[in-house]
């Protein structure tokens, strides 16, 4: 019990006037206090607000509840749709030369296999990212997993390659979709936590990619490319179920009016986490209109929305060619003997057979796993230097790395440079998807992530034209293209106009950002915020 004494005007009613002292019971704080005397026309201090007086709005309350077990069970169940995300994205290395020996598929063929997933997922992003922002991110979330879950199993049973073609081309279209949990996730987070719990879940990617690796080795020899494609599938009908228990963020139904729902959760959240709810009534937010693209464009986020696509493309773009690389880098030996080898190499029939061989997973496996030590790095520096420095640094050691790859290197080096590379990269991956969410208010925090994920797709699309076609022609204007485009990603990182560390997210874009909650305990004049709940 805190006893605190208030001087001059109050609200109270007379009784409390004429004794003058006030008791609030806090939980969670030590009782050994001295009584506090306000001087005349002083505010109260946030650990002594009035409970009758005070309003909290949902940022408050995360703060307040912190993190705990029901955040804990969310990051397994946000880091299954990643692994589920990632080994349907990792079939598409083990399935092309599956089909092209069993089927007899040119090349080109091949390619349009894995190109259309990419078509399907660039298409879908921006849908995904406006039915988020306009029915609720779990609605949005649970619609595209039940429908990558069932293109998925069913191309299993494509009869000919028209089919599968077309069935994977649907399966991208509701993989776009699932980047949306990491918009429920870091709603969800308290401002400490949520640039390390998203960059974590990075590491979910890759065990789902090595888990992909480890299942084909296991099925592809003995029950085929079907199962495999029905077995990858699973994991995605276990995140279904779970969907259920998920709930849908409390600032969605804060924007949308829906007060009580969102109460509720947060009621549940405390409960979950035995922490204490924030004494005081909840603010609704303004509604507004949610999941219009014009407010991705308005004056305040232009840029930075612009810069952001710009940022999302190269960081696909450099990634998924890297990938491409590698491959080609390590057949050749070194970077020098590339050219030399295209002039030697006789013409070569399309339908040549070569299936993938233990060495081949193998290499598989040692390429998933350097993209460890690149979240590591990652979540080590993102909140000492802030967010935009954190991208541009990645961009700029892969940028350096691809510029000493004209270097007449041996293998060791070459193998050193290239997981360095993809090591920051993919570091630099993952430090968008913290900032994204973060800079994007909620009305329009879907639509902006989806939109930005639909970017990288076009550079996913792109870069194979790049990173084989033009290396057919030129070793070192392919190395230019990938260092000269990070380069400019580097400078757009650095030009963003809003810098997100330390700052909660925003709820309105009626807001300006210095009005939002900037650490704990931090007020811009003229706006009423409550702390109360909030533990320092």
């Amino acid at each position: 019990v805190v006893k605190f004494r208030r001087t001059g005007e109050s609200s109270r009613s007379d009784e409390d006037v004429i004794s003058g002292e006030h008791e609030v019971q806090i939980e969670g704080v030590r009782t050994e206090l001295e009584p506090v005397e306000l001087e005349d026309g002083a505010a109260v201090p946030k650990e002594f607000a009035n409970p009758t007086d005070d309003t909290f709005m949902v940022e408050d309350a995360v703060e307040a509840i912190g993190f705990g077990k029901f955040q804990w069970k969310l990051s397994v169940i946000t880091g299954l749709a990643w692994a589920s995300n990632a080994m349907e994205m990792m079939i598409l290395s083990i399935l092309a030369p599956q089909l092209h020996c069993e089927w007899r598929l040119p090349s080109w063929q091949v390619a349009l296999l894995t190109s259309v997933v990419f078509v399907g997922m660039m298409s879908s992003s921006t849908l995904w990212g406006n039915i988020s922002d306009q029915y609720g991110r779990k609605t949005g979330l649970k619609i595209s997993v039940l429908w990558t879950l069932y293109y998925g199993i069913l191309s299993g049973f494509a009869p000919v390659y028209s089919w599968i073609l077309v069935l994977r081309g649907l399966v991208g279209f509701g993989i776009g979709g699932v980047p949306q949990s990491v918009t429920l996730y870091a709603e969800f987070l308290p401002m400490k936590a949520r640039a390390k719990c998203i960059l974590l879940i990075e590491v979910f990617w890759a065990i789902g990619t090595v888990f992909e690796v480890l299942l084909a080795v296991l099925v592809m020899p003995t029950l085929g490319w079907r199962w495999l494609l029905i077995l990858s599938a699973l994991p995605l009908l276990l995140f279904a179920v779970l969907c259920f228990w998920l709930p849908e963020s409390a600032r969605y139904d804060v924007l949308s009016g829906n007060q009580e729902k969102a109460i509720a959760t947060l009621k549940r959240i405390a409960t979950e986490n035995g922490a204490p709810m924030p004494l005081g009534k909840l603010i609704i937010s303004r509604q507004e209109d949610r999941g219009k693209m014009r407010d991705l464009f308005t004056p305040h986020f232009r840029w930075t929305t612009l810069l952001l696509w710009f940022i999302w493309f190269s960081n696909a773009f450099s990634y998924y060619g890297l990938v491409l690389l590698t491959t080609e880098f390590f057949q050749a030996g070194d970077v020098c003997s590339i050219s030399s080898r295209r002039k030697e190499v006789k013409a070569k029939c399309s339908l040549t057979c070569e299936y993938l061989t233990e060495e081949d997973y193998t290499d598989l496996l040692w390429t998933t796993l350097s993209e460890f030590p690149g979240v590591l790095v990652t979540l080590w520096i993102i909140d000492r230097i802030g967010r935009k420095k954190t991208m541009a640094l990645s961009f700029f050691v892969f940028s350096f790395c691809s510029l000493l790859l004209f270097l007449c290197v041996g293998r060791n080096v070459l193998t050193v440079l290239l997981f360095i590379a993809r090591a920051f990269i993919s570091g630099g991956f993952q430090a968008a998807y913290v900032y994204t969410p973060e800079v994007y208010p909620t009305a329009t925090r879907a639509l902006g992530l989806g939109t930005c994920s639909g970017m990288a797709r076009v550079g996913a699309l792109i870069t194979p034209f790049i990173a084989q076609v033009m290396l057919e022609s030129s070793v070192y204007l392919t190395l230019v293209v990938y260092s000269g485009c990070c380069l400019l990603a580097a400078v757009a990182s650095c030009f963003l106009p809003i810098e997100t560390k330390g700052r909660g997210l925003q709820e309105s874009s009626h807001r300006e950002w210095g009005q939002e909650m900037v650490g704990r305990g931090s007020h811009s004049p003229g706006v009423t915020r409550s702390n109360s709940g909030s533990q320092e």
